[in-house]
């Protein structure tokens, strides 16, 4: 197997953020250590990208647009497509180009984040898709390369992010389901190594203490925010607990694969039981009942992430944490 900069890393006893910066010439790295990671470096036969150390300072007009697992699951789909076209025409409207590609978790493990960035001559990156245990999730706070994560509060000298207020988005829905005389209220998570995950569990948390009612940690089912994980959550709580008679479901995917295996087992929506949604994707108007979900403007979500990393690039703003204002959109299911 290549030798890679985190055998590098791990060698020396460093980061490999400090790793990248040695070998691309960054002056904060001081010359005893410089000194010792390229030492290592030529003892290992390390053989960093040369392209990517001679062009890390030059101007492309290129922004990276960095997913993680793009190809690997469609459950996040219907959520991203309107963020990358907010992304995209807002950065042509400023003159630059856009570059998508893919990481995956075990990429991320052989490239470092400055590597992986400046082999394809990005001046910045827009990072969407990245977990809370992704090795990138580190490597982007400490990058000097300008970086804007989307749905996960990553803030440095050199990162900003941009992300829906989820906790008031979930209270909004447990809220909601209160005011339509529900008191029994399950609730259907994301995986729980989303950021988005652990902000909506502690909307919901917040929202029933907000109406006086009691959290019961049995209500709550962790899945995978796909249609199958919906309707398993639905199965899972109803069996387990029949006197729930609402559902607040993470995403509207799981949602909809909620729903319809309530419809498939005799339950009326929303007369036996009351469903609601998170994102506002566009298939919440399709199906029937429609949808009740708690909406995020996505494509403003997309556009504030270009306009927030060209400000840190052309005119050294610092970077923020952008919340973005969520919206209750009432429909038939609940």
């Amino acid at each position: 197997m290549p030798v890679t900069i985190r055998d590098v890393a791990e060698a020396a006893g460093v980061s490999i953020t400090t790793v990248s910066r040695a070998l691309n010439g960054y002056a904060d790295v001081s010359p005893e250590t410089r000194k010792r990671i390229l030492q290592i470096a030529e003892r290992l036969n390390y053989r960093p990208n040369h392209v990517a150390r001679s062009l890390v300072r030059q101007r492309t007009q290129t922004i990276g647009l960095l997913v993680s697992d793009f190809g690997k699951s469609r459950t996040g789909h219907h959520f991203m497509f309107d963020v990358l076209a907010g992304v995209y025409e807002r950065l042509a409207e400023l003159g630059y180009d856009v570059s998508l590609v893919s990481t995956t978790t075990a990429q991320q493990h052989l490239v470092s984040y400055l590597d992986f960035c400046t082999e394809r001559r990005f001046e910045g990156v827009i990072v969407m898709g990245i977990r809370l245990d992704d090795p990138y999730v580190h490597e982007v706070v400490e990058s000097p390369l300008p970086s804007v994560v989307i749905d996960l509060p990553l803030l440095s000298d050199h990162c900003g992010y941009v992300m829906t207020d989820n906790i008031n988005g979930a209270k909004f829905a447990v809220r909601h389901l209160f005011q339509q005389g529900h008191r029994h209220i399950g609730f259907v998570n994301g995986y729980a190594q989303a950021a988005v995950s652990a902000d909506r569990l502690r909307g919901y948390k917040e929202g029933l203490r907000t109406v006086g009612l009691p959290f019961e940690p049995a209500l709550v089912y962790e899945s995978d925010f796909s249609l199958a994980g919906g309707a398993q959550g639905f199965r899972e709580l109803r069996q387990g607990y029949p006197d729930v008679t609402a559902i607040f479901f993470a995403s509207d995917l799981m949602a909809i694969g909620g729903m319809r295996e309530a419809l498939a087992n005799g339950l009326r929506v929303p007369e036996d039981l009351a469903v609601v949604g998170f994102d506002n994707i566009d298939l919440t108007e399709l199906v029937s009942p429609t949808l009740t979900t708690v909406g995020q403007h996505r494509y403003e979500m997309g556009m504030t992430a270009a306009e927030m990393l060209i400000g840190m690039l052309e005119r050294d703003e610092p970077p923020q944490g952008r919340l973005l204002a969520p919206e209750l959109i009432v429909r038939e299911s609940g």
